[in-house]
């Protein structure tokens, strides 16, 4: 398999939200808050603001999405966290995540 095709199959894994990639990923977070001294909730709700911040596509969004959803983080708050989240990041960036969570919830869908 030439450089160029395995480029495309990581690509793919990428945009389509799963795959080798995308699984890699989610246990180097999972790994990663076991590390920090935070609880779950409160790591992964920096991590949501961090890629908030980051102005983050819709894949970045989709491990922490996945990990909030398995330790019972509703939508909820995460849309508590957009609102409390505007005045320092700008009306730019909540719209952008908003869109970018949506899609990956629609990644995750299939």
């Amino acid at each position: 398999m030439t450089a160029q095709v395995q480029l495309q199959e990581l690509l793919n894994d990428l945009t389509d939200g799963g795959g080798p990639v995308l699984e890699t990923l989610g246990r180097m977070n999972a790994d990663a808050l076991q590390h920090s001294g935070l609880d779950e909730r409160t790591a992964l709700m920096a991590r949501i603001s961090a890629l908030v911040a980051l102005d983050a596509s819709p894949t970045s969004y989709l491990v922490h999405l996945g990990m909030a959803d398995q330790i019972g983080i509703a939508p909820e708050d995460i849309r508590a966290v957009l609102i409390e989240l505007a005045p320092v990041v700008g009306s730019a960036r909540i719209v952008s995540a908003a869109a970018n969570i949506e899609r990956a919830i629609q990644l995750a869908s299939g």
